[in-house]
C-alpha cells in the first residue's frame, strides 16, 4: 500500500473533507486534519477507496526521489519528467534546484490536478507560481511505452505502491516493470539521464530487470519514524542511469 494505514480519528482534534470524488480507480478523498497533541499542525491526506494513499506528514522518501536523482546528474538546464502528481512533494523537491529548467508532471486523475490548481493542497501556491512546471493529464506508462517525441534528463516515477503492487489503471502498468517495458522507457532518457522509482517495498525481481537493461542499479532505503503510529518505516528508491 502507498503508505501506512492508521485511524485518523484517533490522532486528530479536527477533521475536514476537502474533496470526495468518484474516479476510474474508485472513490478518491482529500482530507485535512489537525493532529491531536500538536495544536496547529495540520496534515493533508489522500485516500483511495477508503485506504490511506499518501500524506503531507511523512514526505522524506518522495523528496529523496528527486534529491538523489539530482545528485546523480551533474548537468544544468535539466528537463525533468515526473510520473504521478500526488501532493506535489517530488515535483517541489526537483524545482528547488536551480539546475532544473523545466519540469513536466503527468497525472492520470484530473481530480488531483484540479486540487492543485484550486489551492486545496499545501504546496498549491508554491507550485502554481513556478513557471517551470507543467502538469498535464495523461497515462504516464502509455507515454513511456511509445516512441519518444522528446527526451528527459530525469524521469521520476511515484505512481504504484511497488513494482509488485500496482494501482488498477490498466495492464500497461504491468508491462513497464518488465525488461521489454524498461527498454522502451530507456529511449525517453537523454544521454546520461537518470530514471528513479519510488516503492513502499523492496523488489529483487525489478532490480534484476533494471540491471539487465541499464547495467548498474542503485537502491536506496529511506528510513523514518512515523510518530503517528509509533513505528519505524522504510521506503525503497531505485535509480539507474541511461547510456
Amino acid at each position: 500500500m502507498r503508505g501506512l494505514v492508521y485511524n485518523g480519528a484517533m490522532n486528530s482534534s479536527s477533521f475536514e473533507i476537502l474533496a470526495y470524488e468518484s474516479t476510474p480507480l474508485g472513490v478518491l478523498c482529500l482530507r485535512r486534519r489537525e493532529l491531536l497533541g500538536q495544536a496547529g499542525t495540520f496534515v493533508t491526506e489522500i485516500t483511495l477507496n477508503q485506504e490511506f494513499l499518501m500524506s503531507s506528514y511523512n514526505t522524506d522518501s518522495e523528496c529523496a526521489l528527486a534529491d538523489i536523482a539530482l545528485q546523480m546528474h551533474q548537468g544544468n538546464d535539466l528537463s525533468v519528467l515526473v510520473g504521478g502528481l500526488g501532493l506535489g512533494y517530488t515535483a517541489r523537491a526537483a524545482l528547488q534546484s536551480k539546475r532544473v529548467k523545466q519540469l513536466q508532471v503527468i497525472e492520470f486523475l484530473p481530480q488531483v490536478i484540479r486540487w492543485l490548481k484550486d489551492g486545496l493542497v499545501p504546496l498549491s501556491d508554491e507550485l502554481n507560481s513556478d513557471n517551470r512546471l507543467e502538469v498535464i493529464q495523461g497515462d504516464f506508462y502509455e507515454q513511456l511505452s511509445t516512441s519518444p517525441e522528446r527526451q528527459y534528463d530525469l524521469i521520476l516515477i511515484d505512481i504504484d505502491h511497488s513494482p509488485g503492487e500496482h494501482l488498477d489503471i490498466k495492464e500497461g502498468n504491468d508491462a513497464f516493470y518488465t525488461e521489454e517495458g524498461l527498454k522502451r522507457a530507456k529511449e525517453h532518457l537523454a544521454p546520461g539521464g537518470i530514471l528513479g522509482l519510488w516503492s513502499y517495498a523492496e523488489s529483487s525481481p525489478f532490480a534484476e530487470a533494471l540491471k539487465n537493461v541499464f547495467g548498474e542499479v542503485r537502491v536506496e532505503e529511506i528510513n523514518f519514524r512515523n510518530t503517528l503510529v509509533n513505528e519505524n518505516h522504510t521506503d525503497w528508491l531505485f535509480f539507474v542511469k541511461g547510456d
